[in-house]
């Protein structure tokens, strides 16, 4: 049997995962291992990265409902059929981010529910806990299947820019989330929020100044800005037909996901 480590994942994957092999599977250089996670109505296969004889590292993938799935240990080597060498299962959970990208995504245009964003915010986490924040709250949010009428400012579009309140981008901004900001910027109604003023005449923007957030503030106000670094150590997906194709650059490993 192998051993995973965690044995569980959030649903919007993106998490490392170790295998520890048994004696018998610690085999030559030339052996390519590969999990394959088997849910209800989709299946996964990630390639591996070997960290010594002994143990591969992996990312989990997304994964579409919270469920149990089989994974497969398989190995193959040139000239012999693939063998599945050990099972094990795995779970996909809901985590307190998931829940969290669901609550800010149903809250875009709800100003009491903003308004609480900013009294969290009078606590300031430290820095390790913004940036642990902003890696797995833009990772969900990427993940949450967004209606197609969803905006950034919330349902109401006849709010016009002139009319004072919190958005969701103030959130992303105050707090210095850079990836869940970049996120935002990308969705329909991002752009439009950076020159909506709340109720002390503050802007995404100058948010961003006054906090002294420089890259954040670079990212909102140069013309082309690139997305920021932090953000390019999360996977890459390419969409083909009933397919998907992640690519995790820090790793190097793969991620090919299909319907059952």
């Amino acid at each position: 049997v192998m051993k995973l480590n965690p044995q569980q994942a959030p649903l919007y994957g993106d998490s490392v995962i170790t295998v520890q092999l048994t004696e018998e599977d610690k085999v030559e250089d030339d052996v390519v291992f590969y999990l394959v996670f088997t849910g209800s109505t989709v299946q996964h296969c990630t390639s591996t990265r070997k960290i010594n004889p002994g143990s591969l590292e992996t990312i989990s993938p997304g994964h579409d409902c919270c469920e149990t799935v089989r994974v497969a240990l398989c190995a193959s080597r040139e000239g012999h059929p693939v063998l599945v060498v050990a099972e094990e299962s795995f779970q996909f959970v809901q985590d307190e981010a998931y829940d969290a990208a669901q609550f800010l995504a149903t809250c875009a245009g709800n100003q009491q529910a903003l308004n609480f964003t900013r009294f969290l915010d009078r606590s300031r986490p430290p820095a390790a806990d913004v940036d642990f924040l902003d890696e797995k709250v833009a990772l969900a949010f990427r993940h949450l299947k967004l209606p197609a009428e969803w905006n950034v400012l919330g349902a109401d579009q006849s709010l016009t820019e002139n009319i004072p309140r919190e958005t969701l981008m103030h959130f992303a901004v105050r707090l210095g989330l850079l990836r869940l900001t970049w996120f935002l910027l990308q969705q329909p109604g991002g752009r439009g929020a950076l020159s909506i003023h709340n109720n002390e005449g503050a802007t995404p923007v100058s948010l961003a100044l006054e906090r002294g957030y420089q890259k954040l503030h670079q990212l909102l106000t140069e013309e082309g800005a690139r997305e920021p670094d932090s953000w390019s150590t999360l996977s890459h997906t390419v969409h083909s037909g009933d397919y998907s194709v992640k690519h995790h650059r820090g790793l190097g490993v793969y991620l090919l996901t299909a319907e059952a």
